[in-house]
């Protein structure tokens, strides 16, 4: 019976090139695959009829001579059978595709930084929550913090074995961290359940950290804040996290900064707000108010005659620093008109007259507004 064509089984033109080819047996492997076609013997065999056809293809010499040749090219020794498992390269494929679900070599190398590598794990990365004040923010400072962490064992210089004393390797792996376990016509690596992929064991552990290589201990940490940091900043110090197992990097420290509300100021990125109330008399006859910026300097503002509720002064380069810049925002100050409360008997016959001597050229928006609904509602009633 002639066997059927490479590219017809693997489901792809005889111009596919090594991507679609990879991708094809991809997808055909989990379709066909024993563990998902128990007791299938149709799935048994076209599973290996695609494991054969993508051994053949993969290979550029091997590919040539196929498409010139045909099967023949790999008859009688032409070039050495292209059926069958070869020792490697279904091998890697098989646990690119089938590692992780599998527990295979990926999942130890994660762990043990490639096998046999004494056990040695990146520690892990620590976060620190850090509230400074506005001020803080806008002149920088260089901050003390206190970390409770992971160090590497000064007793066994994170070894974790007892001074005097070395790991050992892992009888069940052989130091591998890996074990091979038969199925069917195929074997599948795994993690090693002794060293958990580290390929070595410790049998006389360090009396102070107990084998891990590393005890808890609180660390004070100087961490320099850069002027005009923003709220939610996230600064990140390398190696300052968890000490690794047995000798292995620390893993980093992150700092994340929020700036705490402040009393007069909101900020826009490296802008600044201040909301400012003066008197009714200040904005209608104008006059003058100083204010107090974040650089500790005082800034006069100057009121013009007639000023309307929400005006706003803008005071250059009085805002905060813009990070890693020789720029600066600007300080804006908006105006808020105090209306006056509890007058007394004179204040408020003053106020009667004034109303009654005023005039429509003295309160233009009011007189403007009014006059437009009174022709709305006239438009509706015609």
């Amino acid at each position: 019976m002639a066997k059927a064509d490479y590219y017809e089984i693997l489901e792809v033109a005889r111009t596919a090139d090594e991507k679609e080819l990879k991708s094809a047996f991809r997808r055909l492997a989990m379709k066909l695959h024993p563990d998902k076609n128990p007791d299938d013997a149709e799935s048994e065999k076209k599973f290996k009829e695609v494991n054969e056809a993508y051994e053949t293809l993969k290979d550029p010499q091997k590919r040539a001579a196929y498409d010139r040749f045909g099967h023949a090219a790999f008859e009688q020794g032409g070039m050495g059978g292209g059926g069958g498992f070869q020792s490697g390269g279904f091998s890697d494929i098989f646990e690119d595709i089938f590692g992780e679900m599998m527990g295979g070599r990926g999942g130890a190398r994660g762990r043990a930084g490639g096998g046999g590598g004494g056990g040695r794990e990146r520690g892990a990365d620590l976060r620190y929550n850090m509230e400074i004040s506005l001020e803080e923010a806008f002149a920088g400072k260089t901050a003390q913090i206190r970390v409770p962490t992971s160090i590497t064992c000064d007793v066994c210089s994170g070894s974790g074995a007892k001074p005097g004393t070395k790991p050992a390797t892992c009888a069940t792996c052989q130091g591998s961290g890996r074990i091979r376990a038969a199925q069917g016509f195929f074997s599948i690596e795994r993690t090693c359940p002794t060293c958990h992929g580290r390929g070595q064991t410790i049998t006389d552990p360090c009396g102070k950290c107990h084998g891990q290589g590393r005890v808890t201990e609180e660390r004070s940490l100087s961490v320099s804040i850069p002027s005009g940091i923003e709220d939610g900043t996230r600064i990140r110090l390398t190696g300052e996290g968890e000490a690794g197992l047995r000798g292995g990097p620390a893993g980093d420290l992150y700092i994340f900064l929020s700036v705490k509300p402040h009393e007069f100021f909101q900020r826009d990125g490296a802008d600044l707000y201040c909301s400012v109330p003066i008197s009714m008399t200040t904005g209608a006859l104008g006059g003058t108010f100083d204010v107090v910026t974040l650089d500790g300097t005082k800034s006069r503002v100057t009121v013009p005659e007639g000023t309307q509720p929400g005006k706003q002064f803008r005071l250059k380069a009085k805002g905060m620093p813009v990070l890693r810049s020789a720029q600066t925002g600007d300080l804006y100050i908006q105006i808020q008109i105090e209306t006056p409360q509890k007058l007394n008997k004179r204040q408020r016959e003053l106020l009667q007259e004034f109303e009654q001597l005023s005039s429509k050229e003295n309160n233009p928006e009011s007189t403007g507004f009014f006059a437009r609904m009174k022709d709305f509602f006239d438009t509706l009633s015609d």
